[in-house]
C-alpha cells in the first residue's frame, strides 16, 4: 500500500512537472528564502532590521512579476546580541543578509573568505562620522573624570568591536599604554552593566546604545564620547553576494524597505522610539537621544567617506590586534550598487544625499516663549509624561524654567535634553554639568573638566542639575527606569 501511494504521488509530480513545462510556468515550484540577521539591542540597526519587520515593509517591495512572477517568499527574521553570532549564521549559510558595524564587518568579510565565501557591505544604516554613539562609562559615585584618570584602572571592552577600536585609539592619544597603564579585559554589554552596579570594574567602553542607556537607567556616568576622537562610525548591512547577484531585485527591495523606514522615523521618532522600546527593550527616551532631531547620531545611508574610511580603520586594527590575519580590501568590500539603484527606484537622488552631513533638524519655536530655535547648540528639549512629542526649547535656561512650572502644575518629566555647549552632542539633561552666568545664562556640558574651563574662561559657576531644576541629583524629575 506504501508503495501505491508513492507511486501514485511520483505520477502527481511528473504529471504538474510536464503541465508547468507545456505551459511555460515554472516558477509555481520556487520559494525564495529571504533571511535576514539583525541587533534589536543596537538600535542604529533599527532602520534595516526593528522598523522593517514590525511594519511589514520588505512585503511591500519584494518583486511580484518577471522571473518573479508567482514566486512565494519565505521570509525569515533573526535577532541578535552582538555581530559574532550573526557572522557565524551567514557563513552557515544560514542568513542571506545581517546589520552590524564596521569592526564586526569586517570580521564577517575575513570569515566568508576563509570559508570560500563572499559577503559585501551595501549600505550604511546610521552613524556618526565624528565617532559619536560609543563610548566610556564610570560608575555614578566613581572619581574617575578623564581618560587620564584611567590610569592603573580595571576597564573593560567588547574585544573586536568599534567601541574597542575607539578606547584603543583614546588611549594611544593619551600616551597610555593598554597592555601596561591598565588592566583591560573583554566584557559583553549585558555583563559589563553588572560588574558597573557591583563596583567590579572601573570603567567600561561599549558600543550603541549602551554608554548612553546605563547612565539613562541611573548606575554609570558617561565620561567621554566617541566624537570627541573624531573617529567615525558606522552600523551597516551586510548581504551575501551570490545571493545577491543571483537575486539583485530582492536586495533592493529591501533596501527600498529601509528608505521607507528611515523616512517614517525622520517624520515621527517619539513613536517609533517606543516602538523600538516595546520590541528590544531599550528606553523610548535613550532611542530618541540617538535618532531624535540633532540626535547623536544620523541615519546615513550613503557611503560617505569618512564610512569608508571606518571599514578600512576597522580592517587594519583588527590585523594589528592579531584579531585577524587575512587582508580585506575595502574598496571592494564596499558594493554601492544596490542602495544607489534603491534611491532612484525611490525617486531619491543619491549623490546628493551623500554630499548632506546635516542631522536631522530641530525647528520651530520655544515652546514656552515662542522665540525661534536658532542655535543648535543652545537648544533643549523636554519629553513631558503623557505627550505624545517632545517638546523643543532655544535655551537650556526656558526648558528648566518650563520645567519647574510643569512639575509645579502636576505634570512629570519624562526626561531632558541639551547639548554640549563645545561639541553640540545631544545630552541627558539629569547627567550634564553646567556653568551658569551672572545674567542667568546656561551651558551644558558633557564632562565636568568641561565645565570648569568654560567657568575659568568665560566667567561663571559650576551648577549641578539639581540646583537647576529642583530635580534630585543624577536623576530627572520623573523615575529613570530600571535596570534589566
Amino acid at each position: 500500500m506504501k508503495h501505491q501511494k508513492r507511486g501514485f504521488s511520483l505520477l502527481a509530480g511528473g504529471l504538474l512537472l510536464a503541465f508547468a513545462t507545456l505551459t511555460g510556468n515554472t516558477a509555481w515550484a520556487e520559494t525564495i528564502r529571504v533571511a535576514i540577521g539583525t541587533q534589536d539591542t543596537t538600535i542604529n540597526c533599527a532602520a534595516g532590521g526593528i522598523l522593517v519587520r514590525e511594519l511589514k515593509l520588505l512585503d511591500k517591495y519584494l518583486p511580484r512579476d518577471g522571473k518573479y512572477k508567482d514566486v512565494s517568499y519565505d521570509i525569515v527574521w533573526k535577532d541578535f546580541t552582538s555581530g559574532a553570532p550573526l557572522t557565524n549564521e551567514m557563513v552557515a549559510g544560514k542568513l542571506d543578509i545581517g546589520s552590524m558595524a564596521d569592526f564586526p564587518g569586517a570580521n564577517n568579510g575575513v570569515a566568508h573568505l576563509k570559508a570560500g565565501k563572499k559577503t559585501a557591505f551595501i549600505t550604511v544604516l546610521s552613524g556618526s562620522t565624528q565617532g559619536s554613539g560609543n563610548g566610556i562609562v564610570v560608575p555614578n559615585d566613581s572619581k574617575i573624570q578623564s581618560i587620564e584618570d584611567l590610569r592603573g584602572k580595571n576597564v573593560s571592552v567588547p574585544f573586536a568591536s568599534t567601541a574597542h577600536g575607539m578606547l584603543l585609539r583614546v588611549l594611544k592619544d593619551h600616551n597610555i599604554d593598554p597592555d601596561k597603564d591598565l588592566k583591560l579585559t573583554t566584557q559583553s554589554p549585558e555583563v559589563a552593566g553588572s560588574a558597573l552596579k557591583a563596583g567590579k570594574i572601573d570603567a567600561h567602553a561599549d558600543f550603541v546604545p549602551f554608554a548612553e542607556l546605563f547612565p539613562y537607567r541611573g548606575f554609570a556616568r558617561k565620561i567621554y564620547d566617541g566624537a570627541q576622537a573624531n573617529a567615525p562610525t558606522y552600523h551597516g548591512t551586510l548581504a551575501n553576494v551570490e545571493y545577491a547577484q543571483k537575486y539583485p531585485e530582492i536586495i533592493v527591495a529591501y533596501l527600498r524597505a529601509t528608505i521607507e523606514a528611515n523616512r517614517l522615523f525622520n517624520e515621527d521618532p517619539e513613536k517609533y522610539s517606543e516602538l523600538i522600546a516595546k520590541v528590544a527593550g531599550i528606553d523610548a527616551e535613550v532611542n530618541y537621544l540617538f535618532h531624535g532631531p540633532l540626535g547623536l547620531q544620523t541615519r546615513d545611508l550613503t557611503w560617505k567617506p569618512e564610512y569608508r574610511q571606518a571599514l578600512a580603520t576597522a580592517i587594519k586594527t583588527l590585523v594589528l590586534l592579531k584579531r585577524n590575519d587575512t587582508f580585506l580590501d575595502p574598496d571592494t568590500f564596499i558594493d554601492d550598487r544596490y542602495i544607489r539603484e534603491a534611491f532612484k527606484q525611490s525617486g531619491l537622488d543619491y549623490d546628493k544625499a551623500l554630499k548632506d552631513y546635516a542631522k536631522s533638524p530641530l525647528t520651530g519655536k520655544d515652546a514656552r516663549t515662542g522665540t525661534a530655535i536658532a542655535e543648535p547648540k543652545l537648544a533643549a528639549q523636554l519629553w513631558v509624561s503623557g505627550e505624545a512629542k517632545v517638546r523643543a526649547y532655544a535655551t537650556p535656561e526656558s526648558a528648566f524654567a518650563d520645567q519647574a512650572a510643569l512639575e509645579k502644575a502636576g505634570r512629570k518629566i519624562r526626561v531632558g535634553y541639551v547639548h554640549d555647549r563645545n561639541t553640540g552632542l545631544k545630552l541627558f539633561a539629569h547627567q550634564a554639568f553646567y556653568v551658569k552666568s551672572g545674567r542667568g545664562q546656561i551651558a551644558a556640558f558633557l564632562d565636568k573638566r568641561s565645565a570648569d574651563a568654560w567657568a575659568r574662561a568665560k566667567g561663571g559657576n559650576v551648577v549641578e542639575y539639581a540646583a537647576l531644576t529642583g530635580a534630585s541629583p543624577g536623576k530627572p524629575a520623573a523615575k529613570v527606569a530600571a535596570a534589566h
